[in-house]
């Protein structure tokens, strides 16, 4: 699997993507990420934060799974709701609208595949809603996890609290007896934990 393998008009879409305020997930994650799909073969796919869409564009291109996103940004949010449309998606989407941390409580039924990519100081949060709507053997993806060597190394003082938020939810990912977590330098950092 290649990036190149994708349509070309989402490889600009990613492209444009790249040069917003709104970056879609680093290359060598989605390419992992979509390899992850090829054995996982998902029917259901949750992504917190799901931006634009452009990520969940890319899976929904090289998976027959149903989509479900949640994004707090209104503009964004209608963005995505464009960009699959444009692609035709739309009977495999479902795209709620606003606080994670108040959504995924009221979810019900299971996820073979999570991608968390929401705000970092909630990962914690969000993690209990995570683990009971991810089925066995399914997998949570939490990006950036390491985001620019803050977590393992020093950060900025302004970004200090962001790293301490970080490295408790890797702490609770590792001591986890439910999940066996690894964590890959893709991109900022991918945390690859799959449900025992």
């Amino acid at each position: 699997m290649q990036l190149s393998d994708l349509p070309q008009a989402l490889l600009r879409l990613r492209a444009a993507a790249k040069q917003g305020r709104d970056p879609t997930s680093a290359d060598e994650t989605l390419l992992y990420m979509l390899s992850l799909c090829e054995e996982l073969a998902p029917k259901r796919v949750l992504e917190i934060g799901a931006g634009e869409g452009v990520t969940a564009l890319c899976l929904l291109e090289k998976t027959q799974a149903d989509y479900v996103g949640i994004e707090l940004d209104a503009a964004r949010a209608e963005r995505a709701r464009r960009n699959f449309a444009d692609f035709g998606f739309e009977t495999r989407v479902h795209l709620y609208e606003g606080d994670a941390g108040e959504i995924l409580p009221l979810m019900s039924g299971t996820f073979d595949l999570i991608f968390l990519d929401g705000p970092k100081v909630q990962y914690l949060r969000y993690l209990p809603d995570c683990k009971r709507l991810l089925r066995k053997g399914g997998v949570l993806l939490s990006d950036d996890v390491l985001l620019f060597g803050w977590v393992t190394g020093e950060p900025p003082k302004k970004r200090r609290m962001l790293a301490v938020h970080l490295r408790e939810y890797l702490s609770a990912l590792e001591q986890d007896q439910e999940l066996s977590t690894q964590v890959l330098s893709l991109g900022e950092g991918l945390a690859v934990s799959y449900k025992l």
